[in-house]
Order: C-alpha cells, then structure tokens, then sequence
C-alpha cells in the first residue's frame, strides 16, 4: 500500500481526508486550519461534501484547496453523504472528520494513518477532547466514552461465535467506532461501504468489518477537539436515536421496565449531584451544573428506555410511536 519505509518508522500511504457539512460556521475554519498544518507528507487530498451551507462554508472549503461535492440538504444522510465523499477521492487510507472536530496538533493525520501498518486494520477512531469551553457535566460524560480512553485498543472478532456469546454492552463495546474522527482503508469500504442509516453508521460499520475478521483501532495519540453544548431536548432525540440504533444492532436494553426507569433516573441524579459536588465549581457554577443536571438525568434515561422499545412498538403498528418515532428523529 502506498510508500512504506517501516524501517525507519515512516508510513505513508496515499490519504484523503473527507468531511460533511452544513453552515460549519468559524467551527469549520478552524478545522481547515489545523488540516493544512498537518505535518502528513505528501499532503492529503480534501474532499468536501456540502449540503446546502449559506454561511460561506462551501467557499471557504474551495479556497482551501477542497474538491467540492454538493447535495441537497434533503438527500443528506450520514452513510450516504460519507460514501458519495469517499468514492470522489484517491486516497488508500480516507480520515473522516465532522465540521467541528478540530485536530489537536499537527500529527492527529499520522498518528491516525499509523494504525494501517498492520494490513489486517480495515479502520482507526481517534480520541475526542472537550472544549475548553465545555460544561463540567458534558465534560464528564465525554471522558466516559470509547472515545475518550487514554489506552490504545485493537478490535477485533475471533468468529460470529465469540461476538454471539457477547452480552449486549460487550458486544457494543467490541464494536466502538466514531467516525467524528476516524479513518478507513479504501479496499475495506469497497467491500463494506457505510449503510444508510438514520443512525450510527459507524459502529454498523464496525460490526460488519470486526465479523469479516478485520481489525479495528482506537488510536488515544490522534486527537481532536470536539464537544457540544446542546439543549436537553436535542440530547433527549439524539439519545433515543442511538439507542433505537444499538438494540437493533446490538440488543442493548439498558432500561426494560418502567420501575427500572425510575431507578435510573434515581441513580443518575446522585451519580451527577456528587460529581458536580466534587469538582470544587464555584458557588454560582454549582448552583447552575446541578440545575441543568436533574432533568438532565430524567431525559437522559427517558430515551434510553423509549429507544430501545421503538422496535418492537414500531413492528406492532403504535401509532403513538409512529408519531414519536417521526417527531424524535427530526434534524438529529
């Protein structure tokens, strides 16, 4: 593949680095910047894959040197916009980042393209930091998933068998894939290109590579800036997506009953009151974190107990879900 000269520790395959976006805003700027600082040689391509901005990121893209796709904003779709920008590119290995996920430093593309020195790696995810900006409890939350480990972690499947014998968290565990920042080997995706999903396309994709018998990286030394500040209705549509997604995907069930819901709930709440004691916040600070904390709480576990019963309430013809379903899913 490409160059290689792994004995003096270079790898360097051809890569292009493919992002999706909308109104990216000064987000988006920052990311061109730290793309082009990048110290990968020869220089990767860029390919950007637009759906309708009116904010100027598709000329910024352009000015940066960007190939161009545009889509209506309507046609857009997670699997489909990332294989429509993977298929107009060149690159053996392909980064995929989201329009605000901007790279720490100058070596997030080849410490990330380092994990495909071992030819059985189909793809890599790298850690996610929070903005220095970021509220304490989203910080937290955060630094808890997959991707905000600091140990190296190779994915892989001995058989169908082992990932079946695999309770459901294990199973979604194994499958860990976040493609805010990851990348690809192209003769990988020509053989499982991203499914077009409504959700999680990436640890969809990580299954089906991880049963094929490819290897799947999270690489901690590529790391990216990337957190949100959202409103606790979108976190409650975007947490019943995903858990809609992973008990299709995975069987994960993890609130079955309505009196588990309120123990839940319960749990939570002290989980988040006593991290947010112990974080020594000024007193407004405090007052404010534990504010947004407890409905956070009971949202949170809401949607995790509404997505994964959609399913089934979906294949029984509710009506209420019907209307649910349509409702939660917009714009997430």
């Amino acid at each position: 593949m490409g160059s290689d000269d792994r004995g003096s520790g270079a790898y360097r395959p051809r890569v292009s680095i493919c992002i999706p976006t909308l109104n990216g805003g000064t987000e988006f700027l920052g990311v061109l910047a730290q793309i082009a600082r990048q110290d990968y040689e020869p220089r990767a391509e860029l390919v950007v894959i637009d759906s309708g901005s009116t904010d100027g990121t598709a000329e910024a893209a352009e000015r940066s040197g960007a190939k161009m796709l545009r889509i209506a904003k309507r046609e857009f779709n997670h699997g489909k916009a990332r294989n429509l920008a993977i298929a107009a590119s060149s690159g053996e290995v392909i980064a995929l980042l989201t329009q605000d996920a901007e790279p720490q430093d100058e070596r997030w593309l080849s410490a990330l393209v380092s994990a495909f020195e071992d030819p059985r790696v189909a793809g890599a995810y790298a850690r996610q930091v929070p903005r220095p900006d970021c509220s304490p409890l989203i910080r937290w939350r955060l630094e808890q998933w997959n991707a905000g480990r600091l140990q190296r972690v190779v994915q892989e499947l001995s058989s169908r068998e082992e990932y079946e014998r695999l309770a459901p968290l294990e199973r979604l565990a194994r499958c860990a894939f976040d493609d805010v920042s990851s990348a690809v080997r192209r003769s990988a995706w020509e053989r499982f290109p991203f499914e077009e999903r409504k959700f999680g396309e990436d640890v969809a994709w990580c299954k089906r590579v991880l049963l094929a018998g490819e290897r799947v990286v999270f690489e901690p030394s590529a790391v990216v800036i990337h957190s949100h500040e959202l409103s606790t209705w979108y976190e409650f549509r975007r947490i019943y997506a995903d858990h809609a997604n992973l008990k299709e995907l995975f069987g994960v069930h993890t609130i079955p009953t309505r009196d588990g819901l309120w123990r839940a709930f319960r749990h939570q709440r002290a989980l988040y009151l006593r991290i947010l004691s112990e974080l020594g916040l000024p007193f407004g600070a405090r007052v404010r974190a534990k504010a947004q904390a407890i409905p956070y709480a009971f949202f949170e576990n809401l949607a995790q107990y509404l997505g994964a019963r959609s399913e089934r309430k979906l294949s029984e013809g509710s009506r209420f879900y019907r209307w649910l379903d349509r409702k939660l899913r917009r714009g997430v």
